[in-house]
């Protein structure tokens, strides 16, 4: 079999890995195989044919691996649902306790239970939401937060 053929072959399969693992370092390797296999294709010898795998394959993460750490580090500049009312404050309407209770969060009214399952949130208190559960908030108290 022609060396050429062996790094196509090589480019498959680390193709193949790449389209099941999605971790891109499989694809970079993968378009290394492509010119080395092209390099083979021209007549290059072998050690010609393995620099050419290993420069390119440096060269890609080189290039590639800062820019998706990059992309990976920036939040989500857009929270959606109820995502978005984490974090938020609101005003307790209703007596707030470990199980039941009701806030007023974004202009609509919210059930609510308190974080701490032993505490009770007056009427009036301002409270931050710390995440939601369904359909209810679970809150705290406002001036209790370090």
């Amino acid at each position: 079999m022609t060396p050429w053929v062996v790094w196509l072959i090589a480019a498959v399969v680390l193709g193949v890995a790449e389209y099941f693992t999605l971790t891109l370092a499989f694809g970079l390797l993968a378009a290394a195989a492509l010119v080395a296999a092209l390099v083979a294709g021209i007549g290059g010898g072998l050690l010609t044919q393995v620099l050419a795998f290993a420069i390119t394959g440096g060269v890609g993460l080189l290039i590639v691996r800062p820019i998706a750490r990059r992309q990976m580090t920036h939040p989500s500049l857009v929270r959606e649902g109820s995502y978005a009312l984490m974090g938020k404050r609101a005003v307790v309407i209703e007596e707030v306790t470990g199980s039941r209770g009701l806030i007023k969060l974004s202009g609509e009214v919210w059930s609510a239970r308190a974080l701490d399952e032993n505490q009770v949130i007056p009427v009036g208190a301002m409270v931050d939401v710390m995440e939601i559960e369904g359909a209810t908030a679970i809150v705290y108290p406002r001036e209790l937060l370090p």
